[in-house]
């Protein structure tokens, strides 16, 4: 049941896909980008040369674990599982460093995918992580959000930002300048100007990574990292809880915002109606 389940998704997105990307007004390669656009998606962009792969990395969707096998693909770790900081610099190369026909011929050869996430999970995750545990986000985003949106916020640290008050900031901002941990995954992927392979979900995150894994034909001791003991998923209750919580007016004004991400990648819509909410 859970593969044909399983086929249907990926026939599902592969066919909207097409759809929405075959009409004339969409960018068909990444040289019909704006160059704003381009330096995003191929700074995204992941490259093993050795394995020939492009994987482009989306925060928030194991792309730290991603990571980690490219760095142990590439030598510079020696196992997924050594207890590290993951640095998201350094070790890995970036398709956007390379010159124009080095990209033109790893865009055309290599085998191409990206892992993708219920939006709204995505941005409840990245809500929680950045305002809830990080210093330098608190500082550089939450300080300046509770000051616009709250009436006496001047005071706040910026740790004590609100889901709502996040949200209307997500909704005053433009999509190409986010930042990458909230940017929609079809800006920062692009998936009509480059033709991916595959295209994975954080919900089947283990089964579809050995997939890739397989594809690329990875050596058969690298595999796929478990959860970090102490990630906290955002589970089906929690998103449940803060999207009730939240003026609906709010969400349905951000959800265009975001509307490509629902609809290339079948993710169904939030349900907020006060029936659901009231369970």
């Amino acid at each position: 049941g859970g593969d044909l389940e399983h086929q249907v998704l990926q026939d599902t997105r592969n066919r909207t896909i097409r759809a929405v990307c075959g009409q004339r007004a969409m960018p068909h390669s990444v040289w019909d980008l704006t160059p704003g656009q381009r330096r995003t998606v191929l700074k995204h962009l992941l490259v093993s040369d050795k394995y020939r792969f492009l994987y482009c990395y989306v925060p928030k969707v194991a792309c730290s674990n991603w990571k980690r096998i490219l760095k142990v693909l590439g030598g510079a770790l020696e196992s997924v599982d050594v207890k590290l900081k993951m640095d998201h610099k350094s070790d890995l190369v970036f398709l956007g460093d390379m010159k124009p026909d080095e990209i033109r011929y790893r865009l055309k050869n290599y085998y191409k995918f990206l892992f993708v996430r219920n939006p709204m999970e995505r941005l409840l995750s990245a809500y929680r992580n950045k305002f809830g545990e990080i210093k330098e986000y608190q500082l550089k985003y939450g300080v300046e959000i509770v000051k616009r949106y709250r009436k006496n916020g001047a005071q706040s640290a910026g740790d004590d930002v609100t889901f709502s008050e996040f949200l209307r900031y997500l909704l005053d901002e433009e999509a190409e300048r986010m930042n990458e941990h909230w940017m929609p995954i079809y800006n920062l992927c692009q998936p009509c100007a480059v033709r991916y392979d595959f295209i994975g979900s954080y919900e089947r995150l283990n089964a579809d990574a050995n997939y890739v894994l397989e594809q690329v034909r990875s050596p058969s001791f690298i595999r796929f990292p478990e959860r970090q003991s102490w990630y906290k998923p955002v589970t089906t209750e929690t998103l449940h809880y803060y999207l009730c919580n939240t003026q609906r007016r709010l969400i349905k004004e951000l959800l265009p915002k975001y509307i490509l991400d629902f609809s290339l990648f079948a993710y169904p819509l939030p349900n907020i109606t006060s029936e659901f909410c009231r369970q």
